[in-house]
C-alpha cells in the first residue's frame, strides 16, 4: 500500500481538554486534583511502579541462548579461488597454506561472491547455491566433506 494509494480517511478531530464550558473538560481537564500526573510535564516512564522494584528488575535475566553452541564457519570467496591452477585440488590445507583461512573454526563455507574461470575440485565442509553452481558450471567439481 501507498500514500497515494488510500482513499478519503477523515481526520479525527483531537481532544481539546480545559476549554469553556461546553465541552465537559473544564477545571481541572481531565487530570484530576494535583499531583505527578495533574503537572505540566509530569507523568512517570513507562514501567514505573511507584517505587516498587518494577517488574523488569524482578524478573530474573538468565535463560537460554544457542551462542556457545553455534557453528561458525570459515568463508572464503569464489572470487578468492581464482588464484589457483586449472584442475588443482583445493582443500582445507590448501586454503591454509596459501592464507585464505587463518582459522578452521567449525569448517569452511565457500561463498559465491565473484566468478570463477577455471577448472576446480573444491572440498569444503559447507557450499552456498550459487558458489555450488559456479563451480559447476565451469566444469568444476564439488566435494562435501
Amino acid at each position: 500500500m501507498k500514500l497515494n494509494e488510500l482513499n478519503n480517511l477523515e481526520a479525527k478531530n483531537r481532544k481539546r481538554i480545559g476549554r469553556g464550558p461546553g465541552s465537559g473538560h473544564g477545571k481541572t481537564a481531565g487530570k484530576g486534583h494535583k499531583g505527578q500526573n495533574a503537572r505540566s510535564g509530569g507523568g512517570v516512564r513507562p514501567g514505573f511502579e511507584g517505587g516498587q522494584l518494577p517488574l523488569y528488575r524482578r524478573l530474573s535475566k538468565r535463560g537460554f541462548n544457542n551462542y556457545n553452541f553455534r557453528t561458525t564457519y570459515a568463508t572464503v570467496n569464489i572470487s578468492d579461488l581464482e588464484k589457483f591452477k586449472e584442475g588443482t585440488v583445493v582443500d582445507k590445507e590448501l586454503l591454509i597454506k596459501e592464507g585464505l583461512v587463518t582459522k578452521e573454526l567449525d569448517g569452511i563455507k565457500i561463498l559465491g561472491n565473484g566468478e570463477l574461470t577455471k577448472k576446480l575440485t573444491v572440498k569444503a565442509n559447507k557450499f552456498s547455491e550459487t558458489a555450488k553452481q559456479k563451480i559447476e558450471n565451469v566444469g568444476g567439481v564439488v566435494e562435501v566433506i
